[in-house]
């Protein structure tokens, strides 16, 4: 039986108080991606251009294994004929995928499954993070053509062709919701304006400080309805108290430069913001937010709010580190399969992540998706995917129950608080140290 087929006896199966995999990755959001690439084929082949859908997926949870061997691990070719398929054609096949057709169905997953999601709301604000990440590429003349390698300060190059990317994520869930990615010397600044589309109304993002540009946060904010942004007061930042509030907030007044409106044209001379200051272990903090109603939004709020921002931070560390196995390189070495793989990998991650978000639905409890173990969900889905091809139809709804019941365990314990202060170990030396007798008389 194949995956396909597996996945359909789940959408028949629903009942009560079990929640189904059938929005795994649905079929009619494959279809409709293809069809807005115009990605189809006429022939009926081995390998169906869904299939190899699944095929990106699995190099992005099997990162050690070639695509011949994912192929008939996951069984999604059509077994008419030979019951293994030539690596050839799984390459050329993936090249008629094409980037443009996971692109799309990145974008449109992302959409359904936030829909689907249902967010908790900080004052009536979506909380999302954006930032950035690079990814080495495997050392191919192609890929050395098409892109670049970071400078180091000696003047050598890098070992390998690197791409720059820019994600936005929902921080409850992990949830990606955007993502553009270059060449790596494009600036991470340049890569956020093409998120700013894509940006849901009635959001707050939170941004490092390495993405301040008044014209990027202008543009973020006025380009939607209820569009904030947070991010930390950079140093150097020039600003004019337009009144106190309080003694840890102002409204403050930004002052743009002839270069910055050059660059944005709907960039006004000043723009107004909040600045929040509060002192965490002896340490004067300051933020500035768009959140210029005090009323709605207070202080006490925004204060611990910056913190979350380290959640992307985490989702980088998940797809890298769990999923990728800390792999050096991608493993595509042409520059449109790389982009793909990048896509498949960014779906991928979303799949699981949804997939979590049910699992805090099961729980009962007030829990959020990101209290839950990402490597443990990963390690159950990957094996309900490779089971499910050759169980009974009628075993699929006993492994379904006992998915979800597994969900307890994977409920991540609160952080002990630090009984001692940090210390820097001693390095540990290959030999002992020599000692002196002189010295020690």
């Amino acid at each position: 039986m194949q995956l396909s087929q597996a996945l359909d006896i789940i959408n028949d199966f629903s009942p009560n108080k079990i929640e189904t995999l059938s929005d795994l990755l649905p079929l009619k959001l494959v279809e409709e991606a293809l069809n807005q690439t115009e990605t189809v084929t006429l022939r009926k082949r081995k390998l169906s251009l869904e299939s190899m859908v699944w095929l990106v997926v699995g190099m992005a949870i099997y990162n050690d294994k070639p695509l011949s061997q994912i192929v008939n691990m996951l069984d999604i070719v059509n077994r008419d004929g030979r019951p293994f398929v030539a690596p050839s054609a799984v390459v050329q096949r993936r090249q008629v995928l094409g980037e443009a057709s996971m692109k799309s169905l990145f974008n449109l997953t992302q959409k359904h499954w936030n829909e689907q999601a249902c967010h908790p709301h900080w004052n009536g604000l979506r909380l999302l993070g954006v930032d950035g990440v690079v990814w080495r590429l495997p050392d191919s003349e192609e890929n050395k053509v098409e892109y670049s390698r970071h400078k180091h300060a000696s003047g050598k190059d890098s070992e390998y062709p690197q791409i720059r990317m820019v994600c936005q994520m929902e921080l409850s869930s992990h949830l990606l919701t955007a993502s553009a990615f270059d060449d790596y010397s494009i600036n991470e600044m340049k890569l956020a304006e093409r998120l700013i589309a894509n940006t849901p109304d009635h959001s707050l993002t939170l941004f490092d400080r390495g993405f301040y540009s008044l014209g990027l946060l202008h543009s973020w904010q006025s380009t939607g309805t209820q569009r904030h942004w947070l991010i930390p007061l950079k140093k150097g930042t020039q600003y004019k108290v337009v009144r106190k509030i309080g003694h840890n907030q102002s409204i403050v007044q930004l002052m743009s430069n002839p270069r910055a409106r050059k660059l944005w044209p709907e960039l006004p001379e000043t723009l107004e913001a909040r600045l929040v200051s509060k002192t965490i272990n002896g340490k004067l903090t300051q933020v500035l937010t768009s959140m210029t109603d005090v009323n709605r939004y207070p202080v006490a709020d925004i204060a611990d709010l910056y913190s979350h921002r380290w959640e992307i931070e985490l989702g980088f560390r998940e797809q890298k580190q769990y999923m990728l196995g800390n792999r050096l390189t991608l493993r595509s070495k042409l520059p449109e399969m790389a982009r793909q793989e990048l896509w498949g990998i960014l779906l991928t991650y979303n799949m699981i992540r949804y997939q979590m978000v049910k699992m805090t639905h099961y729980l009962k409890g007030d829990y959020l998706p990101y209290q839950l173990s990402f490597n443990g969900a990963l390690a159950h889905i990957v094996r309900l995917l490779v089971g499910l091809p050759f169980s009974s139809p009628g075993a699929i709804p006993g492994q379904l129950r006992s998915f979800y019941e597994l969900t307890k365990s994977l409920v991540i314990e609160p952080r002990r608080e630090r009984n001692y202060p940090r210390v820097v170990k001693k390095r540990p030396q290959r030999y002992p140290i020599k000692k002196c007798q002189s010295v020690l008389n």
